[in-house]
């Protein structure tokens, strides 16, 4: 049986300004959803709230796994069961090098500290699928590294934690087309009946190694659109501006969802501190 995860008239505010206005998703194991749309209509915020980030408010709606409401659960907490982020911009975390991080969230998330030799090996293992630097396991966590580096290491905490619905949020951006190649090829050959995805991304050209079950198009806080991977096609030919006008919407969204979102920050959401 697979495992569910959903979004059930989801809205979110910052401040005062409301960012979500009734979002509503559902994702198995075994799917790949991405949701694509115009800067600003709330796609990072998402990915942000289903995290359980502290800047949103929730003003209404849920958010269930596997039936049980997680709003009131914790970064941690969530994490711990089976939520997974990689972020747009990963935190720099000096003094606590890479190899060390990952077996801290490893134990964090299961209560287990895994013996030495699995640890290596499929560290070892992950490292070369990805095709990090081989110096990886000693660097501080994300110091130094390039863009492309910062964004594979996220893919490399995915595939130690094995969660059960990772939010990818543009993990394609700043990376070359090898890297890019890289990135999709290994998310994609996670999906399964224990894993799904959620995958927010302005780039067509990375759907074209992680091949999307739903295609959602964002607009102004809500998904308006649904449909399958001709929606890839037909956006990347006309832009949005068909949406706008096949469903009349004068306002794209805001610019809020533009700035920097804050970081929950990785130790947070992997060691079980709270943000």
């Amino acid at each position: 049986m697979s495992d569910v995860l959903e979004i059930k008239g989801l809205c979110a505010r910052v401040e005062e300004k409301e960012i979500l206005k009734g979002v509503d998703l559902t994702i198995h194991t075994g799917e790949v959803h991405a949701i694509m749309g115009p800067n600003g209509t709330g796609k990072s915020t998402l990915s942000s709230c289903i995290m359980g980030s502290p800047r949103y408010q929730i003003t209404s709606g849920e958010i269930l796994l596997n039936g049980e409401n997680i709003l009131p659960l914790a970064v941690d907490e969530r994490a711990r069961k089976g939520l997974f982020l990689a972020y747009q911009y990963p935190a720099e975390v000096s003094g606590v090098t890479n190899s060390d991080f990952i077996r801290a969230a490893m134990k964090a998330q299961t209560g287990k500290n895994p013996t030495l030799f699995k640890f290596i090996k499929d560290y070892d293992k992950a490292c070369m699928e990805l095709k990090m630097p081989e110096d990886l396991a000693h660097r501080y966590l994300n110091e130094g590294f390039s863009g492309g580096e910062k964004k594979r290491n996220e893919i490399l905490q995915m595939k130690m934690l094995k969660p059960k619905f990772a939010i990818l949020d543009e993990i394609d951006s700043g990376l070359d087309v090898d890297a890019l190649r890289i990135v999709g090829e290994n998310v994609y050959s996670m999906v399964n009946e224990s894993f799904g995805c959620l995958l927010i991304t302005h780039y067509e050209r990375l759907l074209d190694y992680i091949k999307p079950d739903f295609v959602h198009v964002m607009i102004n806080g809500k998904i308006v659109k649904t449909g399958g991977p001709e929606l890839i096609a037909k956006i990347d030919a006309e832009g949005y501006d068909w949406v706008k006008k096949e469903l009349g919407i004068e306002d794209f969204g805001d610019d809020e969802d533009k700035k920097t979102h804050i970081l929950l920050g990785s130790c947070a959401r992997n060691t079980g501190k709270k943000a």
